[in-house]
């Protein structure tokens, strides 16, 4: 067993027949104008969790957060997200008008062997954020078994994540949390050499994961504003391009500590740049020749070749960050070229954060990466070396 998952029970040590489970999901995702969710791909991960349960007759009831709430029941309602469920396991889904309460109890209480029940969204009770014991008993009353199924969430201090889990006994890691932990652990203890890809708008963002990987890493590559403004900070003139001037010192620091290491950082040598996110079209400049109008958006083919070089020697490709605007389709050429190159090496390649997840998935590679994390912060969080409540809460 991986030693990320040391003291967890897996669900599939769980004897869950006609017992009512209680399954923490991520439901936090995207949605359309109209309130239906635009981005599946957070529900079709825990699917194999929730077909389990209910193939073996599990009473199951799910609960999760999303959007967020100024004031008590402004919370938006799980309606559209119960609907897309309902829709992926071909099963009816009871949602009651409420996560606690009369209400929930009596959907609970009348749910029959292999159903599902919805509770309304976490994020209208105070008492969620809180961690407070008080709500989690609540919750309690509504379960005699718990699986968290939500990694994402897993990095913050919440009831339905912490101090639910801890009351509740049997407890368990669903499937996908398994694989999540089991993944970020291997890259923890890494294969070698191990290749770290960072990437995105900002330096800022990034700069306590460079700090912990630098140390961990066989080399390091750049890209999007990770890149732009460590080019900037060694000298470069880099037109109109976004520059955090703030992170200077920073990233001369960090690629001084990499040469004392001889720790290869790759940079730039070409960039791909025009006249702003939502030009038609680009064209490719040496880092020296990126005109005082111009805006540099995402890598060039030199350099996309370069790094796919240094990521086929790779045995374990951590990536997080794309390597530009990569939404428009002027600029995505780097990211996708990255995303293919990683998809052939031969290593244990993981994936942090919705951007990268989405340009993965975008080029048609998610099958051939070993792992593309949903976990966004809470993935970053367990790099950093940190324990996440919701992890450490099923510990037994």
């Amino acid at each position: 067993m991986s030693a990320a998952l040391d003291r967890i029970a897996p669900l599939e040590q769980l004897d869950v027949a006609s017992r009512r489970v209680l399954v923490r999901l991520d439901l936090d995702v995207p949605r359309d104008q109209h309130g239906a969710v635009s981005d599946d791909a957070k529900l079709r991960a825990a699917l194999p969790t929730l077909r389990w349960l209910i193939d073996r007759q599990a009473r199951v009831v799910i609960a999760g957060h999303l959007g967020r709430a100024r004031k008590p029941g402004e919370a938006p309602s799980l309606a559209g997200v119960g609907e897309r469920l309902a829709e992926l396991l071909a099963t009816d889904l009871v949602l009651p008008d409420e996560c606690v309460g009369d209400g929930a109890r009596k959907v609970v209480h009348d749910l029959r062997d292999g159903r599902v029940a919805l509770l309304e969204n976490l994020r209208g009770h105070p008492g969620e954020e809180a961690d407070d014991e008080a709500f989690a008993m609540q919750l309690e009353r509504l379960c005699d078994a718990y699986v968290n199924e939500a990694f994402a969430c897993s990095h913050r201090a919440w009831a339905s994540v912490d101090a639910l889990p801890r009351r509740v006994s049997p407890r368990a890691a669903g499937l996908w949390m398994q694989r999540e932990l089991r993944a970020l652990g291997a890259v923890l203890q890494p294969a070698r050499p191990f290749v770290a890809v960072v990437g995105g708008a900002s330096l800022i963002e990034k700069t306590a994961l460079l700090e912990a990987l630098l140390p961990r890493v066989d080399a390091l590559i750049l890209g999007g504003g990770v890149a732009t403004t460590a080019l900037a900070a060694g000298g470069r003139e880099l037109g109109r391009t976004v520059i955090e001037r703030e992170r200077f010192a920073f990233a001369r620091g960090l690629l001084e500590r990499a040469q004392s290491r001889r720790i290869p950082v790759l940079v730039p040598t070409d960039l791909r740049v025009g006249h702003g996110p939502e030009a038609a079209s680009s064209a490719p400049a040496a880092v020296d020749g990126v005109a005082p109008g111009q805006v540099a958006m995402d890598i060039g083919p030199e350099t996309v070749a370069r790094y796919r070089d240094r990521l086929m020697g790779a045995k374990t490709i951590l990536w997080h960050g794309p390597m530009g605007a990569w939404e428009t389709s002027a600029y995505s050429e780097g990211t996708l070229g990255v995303a293919r190159a990683v998809a052939e090496a031969a290593a244990h390649s993981v994936t942090v954060g919705a951007s990268t997840a989405q340009a993965v998935e975008q080029a048609g590679l998610t099958a051939r990466f070993a792992h593309v994390s949903t976990g966004g912060a809470a993935s970053v969080e367990w790099l950093l070396g940190k324990k996440l409540p919701g992890v450490e809460a099923l510990r037994t």
